[in-house]
């Protein structure tokens, strides 16, 4: 006979609330009490750590044997020049090591445009400065251009035996270049702990937040696998109840009530309605902060209502699941809905023909 585990509150999709070229924010809620933190921290570290990215590793300038070395007719050394290097970004659609060329016999700026580029490579940002030529001459540059993860110094990239004048120098990897996530309240029924968890992820535009966030799922997943060998048919996990359902019902018909009900002093509704607040549900939604930058709104009216709402078992600054109550629902058409596994369930490592290397 199966063990029979109690039924837990998971997200059913991820929202994004904000999406642009290489920033996105991302909502999923309702989260157990607790887990909000666990998945949040979780894969804001294999986002900035575990992402493989592409870089410079190594170079070769002609005319310079060292990084110290200054180059005739270079305003800049090869010190400067190696840090202007760290800054373009690659793309490459091959996981072989790739040996480009910069050539040029000119006057001026040499920019990252003028890397000479193959079928399996792309930069992101063609107008990065490399450095300066004060006068028309040849400038001849060998780049290697490799995938990898995180960071990696010069000394790692730097091979046995390396030949003279290859100039091996740090290279950052991870295209995620920042990530911060916070967990809020979540109300499910008549419960008000629940975790709601919103993550924000910025890139450098070598790969979208989406994909980022899918991969670092992937790699969670791939390296949980380990643990979850057991017989899947000896582990079952309760399904919602229609006590569950007749809860959500409850609220939902709560949270469309009129403040102008929950009898509150003339003060404080003239307040909301200047605020434009007519229902609970906007009312709890709304943080201590949003309430106070309303005029004429103080701590005393503030005090009130959250009293009024404790009455009524919610507070502010609560977020309810899909189903219940859609906070931008009455000022807009609602926010996007996103799940990187579509709208079947599939593995994560089939997402986008995402794989593990052996």
């Amino acid at each position: 006979m199966p063990i029979r585990l109690g039924r837990f509150e998971q997200p059913k999709h991820l929202r994004k609330e904000v999406d642009e070229k290489s920033y996105a924010k991302f909502v999923a809620e309702p989260f157990e009490t607790g887990y909000g933190h666990t998945v949040g921290n979780s894969l804001r570290r294999v986002l900035l750590s575990s992402l493989e990215g592409s870089a410079i590793t190594s170079i070769k300038i002609d005319g310079a044997q060292h990084e110290f070395a200054a180059v005739e007719g270079v305003v800049e050394d090869v010190a400067e020049i190696i840090l202007n290097l760290k800054k373009v970004k690659f793309k490459l659609h091959s996981r072989d090591p790739q040996v480009l060329m910069l050539a040029v016999n000119k006057n001026g700026a040499v920019t990252a445009a003028d890397i000479e580029l193959n079928q399996n490579t792309e930069i992101i940002n063609p107008k990065q400065h490399i450095c300066t030529l004060d006068k028309k001459k040849k400038f001849l540059m060998e780049l290697e251009v490799q995938v990898g993860r995180g960071f990696l110094s010069g000394d790692d990239n730097k091979k046995a035996n390396q030949a003279i004048g290859v100039i091996a120098i740090d290279s950052i990897f991870s295209p995620v270049t920042k990530v911060r996530y916070d967990v809020k309240d979540a109300r499910v029924g008549q419960r008000t702990d629940y975790d709601s968890l919103e993550l924000e992820i910025w890139t450098d535009g070598r790969i979208k937040p989406d994909d980022a966030l899918t991969q670092a799922s992937a790699i969670l997943k791939h390296h949980l696998d380990v643990f979850v060998d057991y017989d899947q048919e000896a582990i079952e996990f309760e399904e919602a109840n229609e006590t569950h359902d007749e809860e959500k019902s409850e609220l939902r018909k709560l949270l469309a009530m009129s403040v102008n009900e929950i009898e509150l002093s003339v003060r404080a509704a003239n307040c909301l309605n200047n605020a434009n607040i007519t229902t609970v549900g906007q009312l709890a939604t709304k943080s201590e902060a949003d309430m106070l930058k309303y005029r004429n709104f103080g701590k005393k009216s503030l005090n009130e209502i959250k009293d009024k709402l404790i009455e009524l078992k919610l507070g502010l600054g609560l977020t309810f699941e899909e189903g219940v109550y859609d906070a931008n629902a009455e000022s807009q058409n609602g926010a996007d809905e996103y799940s990187p596994m579509g709208e079947e369930t599939v593995e994560a490592t089939e997402v986008s023909g995402l794989a593990f290397d052996d």
